[in-house]
């Protein structure tokens, strides 16, 4: 091959582009005729668009007969359902047992009261001042009322000294006061103060009867320290004022007109010695708000106490329950040892009626001794234990927890906290009652506080709509045989000897 003949054959690779490098916009044509860039679709000719029927088609396919009879299926399938769910919740609310309604509650129906009487021995550093800083372990308890006193100024057996609107200058001054009210307010606990005029001397009047000038006192002391923020006032031996002339006046002074202002004070008093007929009839008569009795110190057979409870139970919004509490004493008196103790505190907790405590009661604090607040402090591991005080310490624990079980649980349960009453069983040194509440759980509370084992069958009188199971869930024991949460039959119910328990069972209907 000459020369020229190869550089012909450069110039025709060189004039060849491959055809994927030619630009998509070129005018060139590609092959098979087609520009570059065009894609051609084909379109099926006999494809038809649909647009949906016409107004005047739709019309005129509503009003053919089938479509007619299609509607008035649909409505009347529509409401026959409507009513038949309109019957069914009907029946549902017929059928359904109906709720009784919540009686009224005042506060000092819904918790424990909590009587400090003695400031010097309540806290270390005494009177009025060593108490503010006790209200958080108090408030602890679910106390619902702190009753204070009597501390105003006063000589024994002399009237002429009584000033009722003055604070002893051993225990204290009223702004001390004023910043318990205030503190305690803020917790949600009520004060009440104790005006028991002759409280250092005997009697409480003074006389057999209480004169007008010492009413008067007491009429405007309440008057006073109501202004200043105290939510009641209590008194002792509530039946010598009560048979006064000028008695509806004092009441009058302390609860009020009932408005607003005025409806959350109470008006307390306490008596001894009386039958529980007695108690009934100054509940009814005298017009104050709780009565605090001795009715549970006084008698120590399980037939008297059952009989107080048949006679006062209806009376329960207004009734106060204590042992040694209207004796501003200790429930350690009477109860000698710490199951008695819990024995008691549940017996006070479930009764049908407002529980009232001394102060220390919920440690089981013995006559006499200072409050004890560091129960709960354990020892140092490097510290020397004295066994007899650490078993001591160990058991106020254990007596303050089962306290505040007994509280939280009182006021959280309504057969608890304003439920009827049933007695089920009673002998010389124990019993049983039942307290319900409409549809709510019941509660069984059984006790024997006597020195030998005692088999309780708990029997209900016949009465309408309320039957007893045959087995019950131990919910609070005291009594080891007696495990919580096991289930006891309460035919043949054995407790030991000073011991206490507390059954629950659910509403059936």
């Amino acid at each position: 091959m000459n020369k020229d003949t190869e550089i012909d054959m450069k110039e025709v690779e060189l004039n060849e582009v491959d055809p994927e490098k030619q630009p998509m916009t070129s005018d060139g044509q590609a092959s098979g005729g087609e520009k570059n860039g065009s894609v051609k679709l084909k379109v099926p000719e006999d494809e038809v668009t649909f647009t949906g029927l016409s107004k005047e088609e739709l019309m005129k396919v509503a009003g053919t007969p089938g479509w007619v009879r299609t509607r008035w299926v649909l409505l009347v399938l529509f409401w026959l359902g409507w009513v038949g769910m309109l019957a069914g919740a009907i029946v549902i609310i017929v059928q359904a047992p109906r709720c009784k309604p919540i009686p009224e509650m005042n506060w000092w129906n819904e918790g424990p009261l909590y009587q400090i009487s003695d400031l010097n021995t309540f806290s270390e550093d005494g009177g009025l001042q060593g108490v503010e800083e006790k209200l958080d372990n108090v408030n602890q308890l679910k106390v619902k009322g702190l009753i204070f006193g009597p501390f105003h100024s006063v000589q024994a057996d002399m009237p002429v000294t009584l000033n009722l609107q003055k604070i002893d200058g051993t225990q204290g001054e009223t702004e001390h006061l004023a910043k318990i009210i205030e503190k305690a307010h803020k917790k949600g606990i009520k004060v009440v103060l104790d005006l028991t005029p002759n409280y250092l001397g005997s009697p409480a009047w003074f006389a057999s009867s209480a004169n007008e000038d010492t009413l008067e006192k007491v009429m405007a002391a309440a008057e006073y320290w109501l202004g200043l923020g105290v939510d009641g006032i209590k008194i002792s031996e509530l039946n010598v004022p009560t048979s006064s002339p000028d008695w509806t006046k004092v009441r009058n002074a302390i609860q009020g007109n009932r408005t607003d202002g005025t409806k959350s004070r109470v008006l307390m008093g306490v008596v001894k010695g009386f039958s529980a007929s007695g108690v009934s009839q100054l509940v009814n008569t005298s017009g104050v708000d709780l009565v605090l009795s001795d009715l549970l110190s006084s008698n120590n057979g399980g037939v008297e106490r059952i009989k107080a409870m048949d006679t006062l139970h209806l009376q329960q919004g207004s009734l106060g329950w204590g042992l040694g509490a209207a004796q501003r004493g200790h429930l350690s008196k009477a109860a000698t040892t710490p199951a008695l103790i819990r024995l008691y505190q549940l017996l006070l907790f479930t009764m049908p009626g407002t529980p009232v405590f001394t102060y220390g009661d919920e440690i089981g604090l013995q006559a006499g001794q200072k409050m004890l607040w560091d129960v709960e402090k354990e020892p140092s591991k490097d510290a020397t234990v004295d066994e007899a005080a650490e078993a001591n310490r160990t058991e106020h624990v254990a007596v303050r927890k089962w306290f505040r079980s007994l509280s939280d649980l009182r006021g959280k349960e309504r057969s608890l906290l304003h439920g009827d009453y049933y007695p089920l069983f009673v002998s010389n040194t124990s019993l049983s009652f039942l307290r319900l509440w409409d549809q709510s759980d019941r509660y069984i509370t059984a006790v024997n506080w006597g020195n030998t084992k005692e088999t309780l069958k708990l029997q209900l009188a016949p009465t309408e709509g309320v039957e007893l199971p045959e087995t019950a869930k131990v919910k609070l024991s005291t009594d080891d045989s007696l495990e919580v949460d096991s289930f006891v039959s309460l035919d043949d119910l054995i407790l030991g000897p000073g011991q206490a328990v507390l059954l629950q069972f659910p509403y059936s209907a």
